[in-house]
Parts: structure tokens; sequence; C-alpha cells
């Protein structure tokens, strides 16, 4: 288990946290894409293109949040549930839990966007999985411990040439 993992709330309340952060997420980046969307579609002046902006934030970001909740909250209910069932708690349950959230959340599209949204789903969370991995892997090298045969000839450590105390054992 990564450290991170030890910081998250238990799972029922994961959920509700999720899903909160997510509609945060997606209020500030839906209204920052609102903001642009309503003042370049605006009629000319600045004070319409302002208050075209402003309109279109308030009437469109929190969809987008309440979209990005509904995302956040069914992948967490559904990871917390593979974290149940599976009684461990590693990198397949978030990609099962990004593609069964895509096929899910496509239902009323029909079963061929269903496959496609859950495929999207998987491969993206196995990338971000997969990422957050190499870079653990990573950052964690300089601080791996050194074994015995690794530590290399005693000769270069001191002029005198003895090995360090209580690694003499190590060098015979």
């Amino acid at each position: 288990m990564a450290a991170d993992e030890y910081a998250r709330e238990p799972c029922p309340w994961r959920i509700v946290d999720d899903c909160g952060g997510a509609f945060t997420m997606g209020v500030i980046g839906g209204g920052v894409f609102q903001a642009i969307k309503g003042f370049r579609n605006a009629p000319s002046g600045m004070s319409r293109r302002l208050n075209g902006s402003l309109t279109a934030i308030k009437q469109r970001a929190p969809i987008t949040g309440g979209q990005f909740a509904m995302w956040g909250g069914l992948f967490s209910t559904i990871d917390c549930s593979l974290v149940y069932m599976r009684k461990k708690e590693d990198p397949w349950n978030s990609i099962i839990s990004g593609a069964a959230t895509g096929g899910i959340l496509a239902a009323r599209s029909g079963v061929p966007a269903m496959i496609g949204s859950a495929a999207i789903g998987g491969i993206l969370l196995a990338m971000i999985e997969g990422v957050g991995i190499l870079l653990t892997r990573f950052t964690a090298e300089p601080f791996r411990q050194m074994g015995p045969g690794e530590m290399g000839d005693p000769s270069v450590l001191g002029p005198s040439g003895t090995p360090i105390m209580g690694q003499e054992k190590a060098y015979q």
C-alpha cells in the first residue's frame, strides 16, 4: 500500500469526501471554461462581454460540478465495494472502478457507448495508476537501503583500509 492511502478517510466517508472534492473541481474548472466561453460568445463591448461571462458561469458551472460529483461519487462507491469484496486495496480496484464508472454513466447511450466509455475509463485509470507507481519507485530510489554486497571495496573507505565498525563480517 502507498503511504497516501493511510491518510485517506475510511471507506464510507471517502465516498462523501471524493464527491465533494469532485464537485469543487468541476465548479472551478467549469467556471473558468464557461467564463472564457461566455466572454467570447457575448456581443461586443467590455461590459457586455463581462456580463455574458458571468451569466455563463452562473448557468453552467454548477451543472459541470454536478457531473463531476456524480462521477466521483460513483467511482468511490465502486472502489469501496471492491475493497470490501476483494479484502485488499491495490491499483486494480481503481482501474476496475474507472471502467465500471465509465460504463455505468454511458448506459443511457446504449451498449456500444458503454463499452467505449468503460474502455476509456479503465485505460485512463490504468495510466494514472502506472504513473503513480513509477513516480513512487523513482522518488524512493535515493532512500533505498544498500545491502552488504552493494557496499563496495572497504579499502576505499579510509586511509587505513579498515571496514566500517560493525560491518567486518560483510567483507570476509
